[in-house]
């Protein structure tokens, strides 16, 4: 008898595991903290982790990520540096970081200047075709068109976010209006998280290994950010 309560105790608590499915909060520092539930009680989160309680100011909070989608980072590769002069007189004429505007260039097309994505987002910075007309791109398959529109987009964001790195980057993959409607706060989506993951990541590698010689213009770029979570508004 005993045994067969064992059996059904274990069958009922199997069918609610997934009810309390760890999640990570991913902060502003890069920090992130497994959790098995969470609250907003008043301007603070209030955190269940293991081991207690804990509370968080709801501005610090990024994302919220399901523990499924966290997976570790592929290193991106960026020894080759395709399109390197239209990147550096872009960079120069709008005073943005030209290892910013490679690292987006390598997250969005992965340098394949005929690139298009399942939204449409066309070229080297993938434009949509709305946006690409809005800054007066004639061909937005012209690496220098594309390369010149999505370094003016990147630079209208950074002064629209004041030099926020991750909101501009998110901006820039989901649309201002997602970040509006999120309160001024990374869209909780997991394609935009990873995808300012990946463009931090890359934009971290190349300045750790130091300035480029042919680039000593000045240059208007958030400092790199710790990683937290593909174009100009995909969504």
């Amino acid at each position: 008898m005993r045994l067969k309560h064992l059996i059904l105790s274990v069958f009922f608590l199997a069918c609610a595991a997934p009810s309390i499915r760890a999640e990570y909060i991913v902060l502003r520092s890069g920090q992130r903290l497994a959790v098995t539930g969470y609250q907003i009680v008043g301007d603070k989160y209030r955190l269940q982790m293991k081991g207690g309680t804990a509370e968080v100011p709801v501005e610090q909070v990024l994302a919220i990520e399901p523990e499924e989608i966290f997976t570790p980072m592929t290193p991106v590769e960026v020894s080759q540096e395709p399109f390197g002069d239209l990147i550096r007189a872009a960079a120069k004429r709008y005073s943005v970081d030209a290892d910013l505007i490679t690292s987006v260039i390598a997250a969005e097309s992965n340098f394949d200047p005929k690139a298009i994505s399942r939204r449409d987002a066309r070229g080297l910075m993938q434009l949509l075709p709305a946006t690409a007309a809005r800054l007066g791109v004639k061909n937005i398959f012209d690496p220098q068109e594309n390369i010149e529109a999505g370094t003016r987009y990147l630079s209208d964001l950074l002064q629209l976010y004041k030099n926020d790195l991750a909101l501009t980057l998110a901006a820039y993959n989901a649309g201002p209006e997602r970040v509006q409607q999120y309160g001024q706060r990374v869209p909780p989506f997991a394609e935009t998280v990873s995808y300012i993951r990946r463009v931090q990541q890359t934009y971290q590698q190349r300045k750790s290994s130091g300035p480029s010689p042919a680039d000593k213009t000045p240059r208007r770029a958030a400092p790199p950010v710790a990683a937290t979570a593909t174009s100009a508004g995909h969504f």
